[in-house]
Protein backbone atom coordinates (compact mmCIF):
# COMPACT_ATOMS: atom_id res chain seq x y z
CA UNK A 1 0.00 0.00 0.00
CA UNK A 2 1.24 3.24 -0.79
CA UNK A 3 1.06 6.70 1.50
CA UNK A 4 -1.82 8.18 -1.86
CA UNK A 5 -3.67 4.48 -1.07
CA UNK A 6 -4.31 4.84 2.37
CA UNK A 7 -5.40 8.64 2.23
CA UNK A 8 -7.27 7.71 -0.39
CA UNK A 9 -8.85 4.42 1.07
CA UNK A 10 -9.47 6.47 4.47
CA UNK A 11 -11.03 9.85 2.52
CA UNK A 12 -13.42 7.12 0.82
CA UNK A 13 -14.47 5.46 4.14
CA UNK A 14 -14.45 8.87 5.80
CA UNK A 15 -16.26 11.32 3.29
CA UNK A 16 -16.31 15.05 4.38
CA UNK A 17 -13.07 14.60 6.90
CA UNK A 18 -11.73 17.64 7.37
CA UNK A 19 -7.78 16.76 7.59
CA UNK A 20 -5.52 17.41 5.45
CA UNK A 21 -2.95 14.74 3.31
CA UNK A 22 -0.04 16.43 5.02
CA UNK A 23 -2.08 15.06 8.62
CA UNK A 24 -2.45 12.13 7.49
CA UNK A 25 0.91 11.38 6.09
CA UNK A 26 2.27 12.49 9.52
CA UNK A 27 -0.02 9.62 10.98
CA UNK A 28 1.50 7.50 8.74
CA UNK A 29 4.74 8.69 9.07
CA UNK A 30 4.10 8.22 13.18
CA UNK A 31 3.02 4.58 12.76
CA UNK A 32 5.68 2.99 9.74
CA UNK A 33 8.06 4.78 12.51
CA UNK A 34 6.62 2.93 15.87
CA UNK A 35 6.58 -0.26 13.47
CA UNK A 36 10.26 0.54 12.42
CA UNK A 37 11.01 0.34 15.91
CA UNK A 38 9.13 -2.60 17.77
CA UNK A 39 9.09 -4.68 15.21
CA UNK A 40 11.26 -4.09 12.69
CA UNK A 41 14.47 -3.31 14.30
CA UNK A 42 14.11 -6.04 16.91
CA UNK A 43 15.00 -8.36 14.40
CA UNK A 44 17.73 -9.31 12.27
CA UNK A 45 17.48 -7.26 8.89
CA UNK A 46 16.03 -4.18 10.75
CA UNK A 47 19.19 -2.38 10.13
CA UNK A 48 18.60 -3.23 5.97
CA UNK A 49 15.11 -1.66 6.12
CA UNK A 50 15.32 2.47 5.11
CA UNK A 51 12.85 4.50 7.15
CA UNK A 52 13.78 7.95 7.97
CA UNK A 53 9.56 9.29 7.98
CA UNK A 54 7.76 10.78 5.69
CA UNK A 55 6.86 14.74 5.00
CA UNK A 56 4.50 16.59 3.35
CA UNK A 57 7.14 16.54 0.31
CA UNK A 58 7.64 12.99 0.28
CA UNK A 59 5.82 11.41 -2.89
CA UNK A 60 2.47 10.04 -2.35
CA UNK A 61 3.80 6.86 -4.02
CA UNK A 62 5.67 5.44 -1.68
CA UNK A 63 5.04 2.04 0.00
CA UNK A 64 4.17 1.85 3.50
CA UNK A 65 6.00 -0.68 5.49
CA UNK A 66 3.59 -3.18 5.85
CA UNK A 67 3.11 -5.35 3.29
CA UNK A 68 -0.43 -6.99 2.28
CA UNK A 69 -2.44 -8.51 3.52
CA UNK A 70 -1.98 -6.95 6.64
CA UNK A 71 -1.80 -3.36 5.38
CA UNK A 72 -5.54 -2.99 6.51
CA UNK A 73 -3.81 -1.82 9.64
CA UNK A 74 -3.20 1.74 8.02
CA UNK A 75 -6.94 2.38 7.49
CA UNK A 76 -7.62 1.39 11.18
CA UNK A 77 -4.73 3.30 12.33
CA UNK A 78 -6.43 6.60 10.24
CA UNK A 79 -9.67 5.91 11.27
CA UNK A 80 -8.43 6.31 14.93
CA UNK A 81 -6.59 9.23 14.31
CA UNK A 82 -9.72 10.61 12.99
CA UNK A 83 -12.02 10.05 15.30
CA UNK A 84 -9.63 11.14 18.32
CA UNK A 85 -9.05 14.61 16.68
CA UNK A 86 -12.87 14.75 16.65
CA UNK A 87 -13.55 13.99 20.19
CA UNK A 88 -15.30 10.98 19.26
CA UNK A 89 -14.06 9.12 21.79
CA UNK A 90 -16.62 6.03 22.14
CA UNK A 91 -15.76 5.66 18.40
CA UNK A 92 -12.37 5.95 18.95
CA UNK A 93 -12.11 3.64 21.20
CA UNK A 94 -13.58 1.18 18.83
CA UNK A 95 -11.08 1.82 16.15
CA UNK A 96 -8.35 1.91 18.19
CA UNK A 97 -9.04 -1.71 19.32
CA UNK A 98 -9.89 -2.82 15.53
CA UNK A 99 -6.17 -1.43 14.88
CA UNK A 100 -4.55 -2.98 17.42
CA UNK A 101 -5.62 -6.46 16.31
CA UNK A 102 -4.50 -5.56 13.11
CA UNK A 103 -0.99 -4.20 14.51
CA UNK A 104 -0.79 -7.27 16.53
CA UNK A 105 -1.63 -9.84 13.36
CA UNK A 106 1.11 -8.18 11.96
CA UNK A 107 3.71 -8.47 14.46
CA UNK A 108 3.09 -12.01 15.52
CA UNK A 109 3.44 -12.61 11.38
CA UNK A 110 6.58 -10.62 11.22
CA UNK A 111 8.11 -12.46 14.62
CA UNK A 112 6.69 -16.15 13.07
CA UNK A 113 9.41 -15.59 9.75
CA UNK A 114 12.13 -13.62 11.13
CA UNK A 115 14.71 -13.70 13.69
CA UNK A 116 14.79 -11.73 16.48
CA UNK A 117 18.27 -10.53 16.85
CA UNK A 118 20.35 -12.76 19.79
CA UNK A 119 21.15 -10.42 22.48
CA UNK A 120 24.62 -11.60 24.44
CA UNK A 121 24.95 -12.29 27.80
CA UNK A 122 27.32 -10.65 30.17
CA UNK A 123 28.49 -12.73 33.09
CA UNK A 124 29.88 -10.44 36.20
Amino acid sequence: MTIMEAIEAIDSLRKGNTYSDKEKILWLSALDGMIKREIIDTHEGGEDVAFSGYAETTPTDTVLLVPEPYAALYIRWLESKIDYANAEYDRYNNTITAFYDAYTQYKNYYNSTHRPKSTKITYF
